[in-house]
């Protein structure tokens, strides 16, 4: 047999409050795209970095085409051949695209090499992006985009994924796994860590399963199904979702309008924006990233205040020069796509955290009662089954999805009128995915109305009412999402839509379709 790529033998990891990897082998062979699959908090991630030399083992061995290596740092597992694309980005917000991908490579190169090389990768893997912008105007997906470019550009003899396609559409997907069985085929192996069971099943062809720090199993994902992987990852197959019908009520959120002028160069005009969200319906809202969601979403929560009072009204308020925090009182309650940083506080505690969105444990005389704000904490930590060591533990000390867990049920928790939500289940496995959107049908039963923005169209076709497309800073008319396919939903995100006035599917929502004469001219209509 040929030297495997890639051998990890009973590594360990132990921080205070948790063994992140209890005696951990795996062996990956040149050329095989190999799945970790799990559920949040399994240790995938702490593994895939002790790979990267990001994390260092406390026990174990790691061995590199045959030949033992200790990694200690980044720089040195590049060096080998390695190369990592993290679920949380590590880009510097101040720099540019280029300045940041200048940083990880051969500094041999000058940065107008490695702007034209960017350019060049970004082509010919169909991934858009702009070497000039500063990573801070990026949306979520632009900056993933970025991270996958520049691991490409090492060229690595081995590719590590967390979650690459968390916040990609189908078709940037499509193009994604075309490059990965190309990498593949020329002999790089990837490490490929995704909850989308759909995508290991037809990307990987072999699997790893951890629990709770351990490997409890291998598997050929070509041989599973959806629901034997996610029995053997969290023991059980996700529950389905009921979708209950009913007549939505009073419109909550209306605007009208919303036309905003970019902040900064690279992003994009709000171009006469209007949409409703009634009592009791899920409005969904679907679109390549960086078409103009961070503006909307910034102007919906407040935090842009630029819009004329009328445009936008909440529970029947003119709220367009409200902030944030006048915005709660009226029953408005966000969750932004940026979970540290703008979701959490990443040094402070859970509890500490409910601050930033929730009062309930804020005395009249303006005294905090941390004994109920524990206990809030607590109750969200529980209902939502978010893996932490407490409400004291800080928002930075949890995976990815159990921090995506908690700020979701801090928002639902809340009881609001109205929630916004963007990208919900990023990064968060299919047991606590189907619990997150169960509980916003349970929201939305309720009598809530929401809002969700999100590029998993899987997502929004499953827990949305009607859906509209935001292309370039401009929104589609509604559909009826029984009504609308992937396909259509994927061709509208290139701006091509064509509303005829005599179809209706909700008061004043008229059902956009695309002719065959706009899809030969390509143009926006």
């Amino acid at each position: 047999m040929s030297i495997p790529r890639l051998q990890l033998a009973h590594i360990t990891k132990r921080y205070p409050s948790v063994v992140a990897n209890s005696d951990v082998s795996l062996t990956v062979q040149a050329g095989e795209t190999h799945a970790v699959l799990g559920e949040n908090g399994a240790g995938k991630s702490t593994l895939m970095k002790i790979i990267y030399g990001a994390v260092k083992p406390d026990e174990g061995s790691v061995m590199f085409d045959g030949q033992p290596v200790h990694i200690r740092n980044p720089q040195e597992a590049r060096a080998l051949g390695i190369s990592m694309v993290f679920q949380h980005f590590s880009l510097f917000d101040t720099l540019t695209v280029a300045e940041n991908v200048w940083l990880g490579l051969d500094k041999s190169l000058t940065l107008h090499q490695v702007t034209h090389s960017i350019t060049a990768k970004a082509r010919e893997y169909g991934l858009e992006v702009d070497p000039a912008r500063p990573v801070h105007t990026l949306s979520v997906g632009e900056m993933q985009r970025v991270e996958i470019i520049r691991a490409l550009l090492t060229n690595p003899k081995l590719l590590i994924l967390d979650e690459p396609t968390s916040v990609l559409t189908p078709q940037a997907v499509e193009k994604l796994f075309v490059v990965l069985r190309q990498l593949a085929s020329e002999g790089c192996s990837i490490l490929y860590i995704s909850h989308k069971l759909h995508e290991i099943r037809e990307l990987c062809t072999a699997c790893t399963v951890m629990r709770g720090g351990k490997v409890t199993g291998d598997a050929d994902p070509r041989r599973e199904t959806n629901a034997t992987l996610s029995r053997l990852m969290i023991g059980a197959e996700p529950p389905e979702l009921e979708h209950h019908e009913r007549q939505p009520g009073e419109v909550v959120l209306k605007v009208q309008g919303l036309t905003l002028p970019r902040e900064d160069q690279f992003g994009h005009d709000l171009d006469d924006v209007s949409f409703e969200v009634r009592a009791g319906e899920v409005v969904g809202i679907a679109g390549v990233s960086g078409n103009g969601q961070r503006e909307l979403l910034f102007a919906l929560s407040g935090e842009d205040r630029r819009a004329a009072r009328e445009m936008i009204q909440v529970a029947g308020q003119n709220a367009g020069r409200l902030g944030p925090s006048q915005r709660r009182q009226l029953g408005l309650h966000f969750v932004p796509e940026e979970r540290l940083g703008r979701g959490a506080v990443p040094g402070l505690s859970l509890a500490q955290n409910l601050l930033l969105t929730r009062s309930d444990s804020i005395k009249g005389s303006g005294w905090i009662d941390v004994k109920a704000l524990r206990r809030q904490a607590a109750g969200i930590i529980q209902k939502f089954n978010v893996k932490a060591g407490g409400p004291g533990a800080a928002a930075k000390s949890l995976s990815g999805g159990n921090l995506q867990k908690f700020i979701v049920g801090r928002e639902i928790d809340a009881n609001p009128k109205l929630l916004i939500v963007s990208q919900p289940t990023w990064g968060v496995d299919v047991g606590a995915s189907a619990q997150i959107r169960a509980e916003i049908l349970a929201l939305r039963d309720a009598g809530c109305a929401v809002l969700v923005l999100s590029e998993e169209l899987e997502e929004l076709f499953e827990i949305s009412d009607r859906l509209h497309v935001i292309a370039k800073g401009r929104l589609s008319p509604s559909v009826e999402r029984a009504r609308a396919t992937v396909t259509q939903i994927g061709e509208w995100m290139s701006g091509l839509w064509v509303v005829h006035p005599l179809r209706e599917t909700a008061p004043g929502a008229l059902t956009p379709t695309l002719s065959q004469r706009e899809r030969e001219k390509g143009s926006n209509v």
